[in-house]
């Protein structure tokens, strides 16, 4: 982490030259005057701030720095010494969000360049290597000249392959794992096919008891008649006996002679 930058600014008061017709006394002076406490606060809380920082206070010394901006909005210092404390708080993605804020507004080289380095910190902190490359890289644009930006850079490029080869491991670990498992369930599914054929033809072999006594309830066994068949039966039978005794009986009346009577 960069050294905070703390900046003890010395401001004197602007004197302005008379123009021919005076401003009225009530207004101008109103206005600059408010414009310098605000300064003048900024500052002491900056300088609040920098001390409890040094005794690693970094919440109250992130209160400090949020009353300097309130107090002068265009205060860098302040500004970089809040993403300071919020990174020292572990409050990484809140620290890069303010550090990028400096970084996009402020004109000065070296203090981009800083802001940079430090937002490169927070995301090696994060394990995002890739943007953290980004971020040092950005820095080393601002400011070409800087070792510790660039040593940086070297080891989150390391890290970076290192952890793209893992994540390439990973992925074919997990694509040969859902291999296996496929193959697996394939062949889990093949065995319960197989195994519910077998039970069919088991069941087709092992007959049940019970189904044969519904079969003979359903079906009369050979030689066996009901009593309603035994009566329908006996009932035929003495039609064709009755039938046949008319026969019998028409061909003796037949065959009978005659007797006539005598004419005497």
């Amino acid at each position: 982490m960069k050294y905070l930058i703390i900046i003890l600014c010395f401001f004197s008061l602007s004197v302005f030259a008379q123009e021919q017709k005076e401003a009225p006394k009530s207004a101008a002076p109103k206005v600059e005057v408010k414009k310098e406490v605000n300064a003048k606060l900024a500052r002491k809380f900056v300088r609040e701030g920098n001390v409890l920082y040094q005794q690693k206070k970094y919440a109250d010394a992130e209160v400090a720095y949020k009353k300097a901006i309130e107090n002068n909005p265009a205060y860098e210092t302040a500004k970089y010494n809040l993403g300071n404390a919020l990174s020292q708080q572990n409050r990484n993605k809140e620290a890069i969000a303010q550090y990028q804020l400096l970084a996009k507004e402020t004109k000065d080289k070296l203090l981009k360049s800083q802001a940079m380095h430090n937002i490169g910190n927070d995301y090696f902190k994060e394990k995002d290597y890739q943007n953290s490359v980004n971020a040092y890289k950005n820095s080393l644009r601002a400011n070409p000249k800087d070792d510790e930006t660039r040593y940086n850079l070297a080891l989150a490029q390391m890290l970076l392959e290192d952890q793209k080869n893992k994540d390439k491991d990973k992925d074919k670990k997990d694509d040969k794992q859902k291999d296996k498992d496929k193959q697996d369930q394939d062949k889990k599914d093949n065995d319960d096919k197989k195994d519910d054929k077998n039970k069919d033809d088991q069941n087709k072999d092992k007959k049940d008891p019970k189904d044969d006594k519904k079969d003979q309830q359903k079906k009369p066994q050979p030689g066996k008649l009901s009593p309603q068949q035994m009566q329908q039966l006996l009932d035929a039978m003495a039609n064709e006996e009755q039938k046949t005794q008319k026969k019998m009986n028409a061909k003796k009346e037949k065959g009978k002679k005659v007797k006539q009577e005598k004419d005497w």
